[in-house]
């Protein structure tokens, strides 16, 4: 199967997400700059889940790039993903509408959590496909980062019943980790395009 057809798809989900994201940003209905503080947790919010979606379509790109095929398997484990991720839009929404609350945050934890959860099966499908001694098993290793960020959720959700600023700051530390694309995929690319002259 060519693995272009579901980067192109994969691509054309995650701008449709953005989108909707950003149509829930509201004018605010005076004419002020005070008026503007009203939308500021919805802003923020939006801010946040722009990021994490940014960090998905980077690391997403240089997964399948890093792939050599693609089966049903794999078809499967990206709509998973894709499911996952266009759930961010609404849980955005909810916890900008609602200032941050407790449920919210913890929703929205939940959301970031299984998107990860989904990422890790995206990968490991591909890795079982091209083999232990494949590209992307030699670049990703044994995963700390993405076995740490998914600590870092579970640890934010069951803080957000409590408090819900101390989660929404550790959602951000986890954005942060992964801001730049994942290092590991983009040396092998760059190893192996030098091995091949």
């Amino acid at each position: 199967m060519n693995k272009n057809r579901l980067e192109a798809f994969s691509d054309g989900v995650l701008a449709i997400i953005i989108t909707i994201m950003v149509l829930e940003l509201k004018v605010p209905e005076g004419a002020l700059f005070s008026d503007l503080l009203g939308l500021f947790p919805v802003f923020l919010s939006y801010v946040l889940s722009f990021i994490y979606v940014g960090i998905y379509w980077n690391n997403h790109h240089h997964l399948l790039h890093s792939a050599t095929r693609v089966d049903g398997k794999i078809l499967w484990a990206n709509l998973h993903l894709l499911f996952w991720l266009s759930l961010i839009p609404a849980s955005t929404a909810w916890m900008g509408e609602h200032n941050f609350a407790k449920a919210t945050v913890t929703v929205y934890g939940l959301v970031l959590f299984m998107s990860a959860i989904a990422f890790v099966i995206l990968q490991t499908t591909i890795i079982c496909l091209d083999g232990e001694k494949s590209f992307l098993a030699e670049a990703v290793g044994k995963d700390a980062k993405g076995k740490w960020s998914q600590t870092l959720y579970l640890l934010a959700i069951v803080i957000s019943f409590f408090y819900q600023w101390i989660s929404l700051v550790i959602y951000l530390i986890v954005a942060l980790m992964w801001l730049i694309p994942d290092s590991r995929i983009e040396k092998k690319i760059l190893e192996s395009g030098k091995s091949k002259h």
